[in-house]
């Protein structure tokens, strides 16, 4: 009888202490964390919740509201003579308006600083009178003459998506996981929003569209603020510091325009503009 009590206090203290070892292994990686987290702070970056991300692309797949549908309405409704597209990659990987501007014969500055990137631009669009080109980066006040990237030979360590990622802020890449040690940077000319439009002397302009990799905000306050065109504007919100997304905000309003957002981009039209979308 002495001996089954023994064991069952044997039994319940052992439980009771696996629980407290539990406890206090839980109470110690929390406490990990919370330094960890301190110090990616303290560099400037951040830990972030990759499930957010995942489940806004698989929210976004069957959307009945997809970037997909709103260009077809803008195209085909808007009547889109002509545009601006600012990062336009190689024309080919992860574009959204090449389908559209091969379709309806739209007029376009095509824009990219990557030479490679630049020569596939050229390259995939050739033979198009309606289209030019131009091997720079957009930036305010000419301020960004060097970009970031993946050095070619390591591309095939990663998704296809990373040579679309060049920008003018390393952490970029590296929030993408990129090794530090795979990236160079690449001198590129820049020109202002201002000084292209003067360039090519537009007057109107129907559709503005920026993938800058975390420039985006800059380069819509800078057609804002510094000229009087009243485009569409569709630009990538997800990787803008959240002070320059409240002042573009801001100035979508002041200028006039509504806004609304679908997948990772954001939809500004002026109010003067009537907004037709089929579903």
């Amino acid at each position: 009888m002495l001996f089954i009590l023994n064991f069952i206090s044997f039994k319940y203290i052992s439980k009771n202490l696996l629980y407290f070892v539990k406890l206090l292994i839980y109470k110690k990686l929390s406490m990990m964390f919370k330094i960890i987290k301190k110090i990616v702070n303290l560099f400037g970056y951040k830990l972030i919740n990759k499930n957010i991300i995942k489940n806004n692309k698989t929210l976004s797949l069957n959307s009945k509201m997809n970037l997909k549908i709103v260009l077809e309405n803008i195209f085909n409704k808007q009547k889109i003579k002509n545009l601006i597209q600012v990062g336009a990659n190689d024309g080919i990987s992860f574009d959204e308006i090449n389908f559209f501007i091969k379709k309806y014969e739209v007029k376009s500055i095509l824009v990219e600083p990557i030479k490679e990137n630049f020569d596939k631009l050229k390259s995939n669009y050739k033979n198009l009178d309606y289209i030019q080109f131009e091997n720079v980066a957009i930036s305010k006040k000419n301020e960004v003459n060097y970009l970031y990237k993946v050095d070619t030979k390591f591309n095939n360590y990663y998704d296809a998506h990373i040579p679309a990622i060049p920008s003018f802020d390393k952490k970029h890449l590296l929030n993408h996981g990129v090794k530090n040690s795979h990236i160079i940077k690449e001198r590129v000319d820049s020109l202002s929003v201002k000084d292209l439009i003067k360039k090519y002397k537009i007057n109107s302009l129907d559709l503005f569209f920026v993938d800058a990799e975390g420039y985006d905000g800059k380069i819509v306050l800078d057609l804002l603020n510094e000229t009087e065109l009243r485009p569409i504007i569709i630009f990538e919100y997800v990787h803008i510091e959240n002070k320059i997304f409240k002042d573009v905000i801001d100035k979508i309003i002041n200028k006039n325009f509504f806004y609304f957002p679908v997948n990772e981009c954001v939809i500004v039209f002026p109010n003067e503009k009537k907004l037709e979308l089929f579903l």
